[in-house]
């Protein structure tokens, strides 16, 4: 059973280990009950090649909220034939969808941010419950670097929103580690990250970020800087 002791213990013990090392521990330790969440940023190309040495049979699975770039299309199949795995594709259900492009239109979240949430909840929270559906953990590519919003956070964490582990391996890694580890291991990534994309989501909420400006500066660039989360790593 995992308590607030656990994790506390956990992050004594895992602040200061390497990615390789933390994967190894988590994946062994919670088994078939773990998987790897990739929206096929560099962080997360990282971890699938570092998940797959470690156990070609974990689970990694994606959102596919039906609004994204066609490189990220293009990544996900060179990822899945350069590794020669299977990655889940959870979909939004598409009653939801249509119901709210209806009531809404189609580019409802440039309207507000209510409307925007919605959108996040209808194409990304509701298909990412049923894909931590059955597990004890998962792991993710966030790291303090990229926004302020996600300083606080810790290697190991409760994540009370899905009532599960949320494990951490990049935190402390610079955006500099992650582009070397890359380039060192030959791992596939969007060419869209050379042109100006740091952070990568759906098509209408992307842009280019300008010389200066903080990692996430291109999602939802009409927001506010605190508003900027779509709710996957809601604290």
């Amino acid at each position: 059973m995992v308590n607030e002791n656990t994790i506390r213990r956990w992050n004594g013990e895992f602040s200061h280990k390497s990615p390789d090392e933390i994967l190894r521990f988590f994946i062994d330790h919670f088994k078939d009950r773990i998987a790897l969440s990739t929206s096929l940023g560099l962080e997360d190309q990282v971890l699938t090649e570092m998940a797959v040495r470690i156990n070609r049979n974990i689970k990694i699975f994606t959102l596919d909220t039906g609004r994204l770039f066609s490189e990220t299309y293009d990544l996900l199949d060179r990822t899945i034939n350069k590794y020669g795995i299977r990655i889940q594709v959870y979909f939004p259900d598409a009653s939801e969808v249509e119901k709210m492009v209806y009531e809404r239109g189609i580019n409802l979240f440039y309207e507000s941010i209510e409307n925007r949430k919605l959108c996040c909840a209808v194409r990304k929270l509701k298909p990412l419950s049923r894909a931590l559906n059955g597990l004890d953990a998962w792991i993710t590519g966030l790291r303090k670097e990229q926004s302020e919003s996600r300083n606080n956070l810790k290697v190991v964490e409760w994540d009370k929103n899905n009532g599960l582990v949320k494990i951490n391996p990049l935190l402390y890694w610079s955006e500099e580690e992650v582009r070397d580890y890359i380039d060192a291991h030959n791992i596939p990534y969007n060419p869209l990250h050379d042109k100006g994309y740091p952070s990568i989501g759906c098509h209408p909420c992307t842009r280019a970020v300008e010389p200066g400006e903080e990692i996430r500066a291109g999602r939802w660039w009409w927001e506010n800087a605190e508003a900027k989360e779509c709710g996957l790593h809601k604290r």
